[in-house]
């Protein structure tokens, strides 16, 4: 990671970068509050895979949200240069575990309601 001074001009009126960082954070915080309200209702009614798999989808946005941070500095750069700040390939990978996590969580729930009395 290169240590470059943050610019003392604005060179994107829009705030690019600002809205972009903004979008992986408000993603990774809906992933950790999905997981922590899976791994809750998993815990008060003893399911012990749902919790796992809500308490995996916690640190999964928590791991998100630190690459976010940790990347914030290096979306000035692209910007700069003309190019698009986000990875095409992180950004598939979370649309893909978003979407496979919100299935399983969505057809586990539904099992559990239909077995349990």
């Amino acid at each position: 990671m290169s240590e470059q001074a943050r610019p003392t001009t604005v060179f994107d009126p829009g705030v690019q970068h600002e809205r972009t960082a903004l979008s992986w954070e408000r993603t990774a915080v809906a992933m950790m509050v999905a997981g922590a309200i899976l791994g809750r209702y998993a815990s008060s009614h003893g399911h012990f895979a749902l919790g796992t798999l809500g308490v995996m989808w916690v640190v999964v946005g928590g791991v998100v949200l630190l690459w976010a941070a940790r990347h914030y500095e290096d979306l000035h750069g692209p910007l700069r240069a003309g190019e698009t700040p986000a990875n095409p390939t992180v950004t598939r990978l979370v649309g893909i575990s978003t979407v496979a996590f919100s299935g399983v969580a969505l057809i586990l729930a539904v099992l559990l309601t239909l077995v349990d009395p």
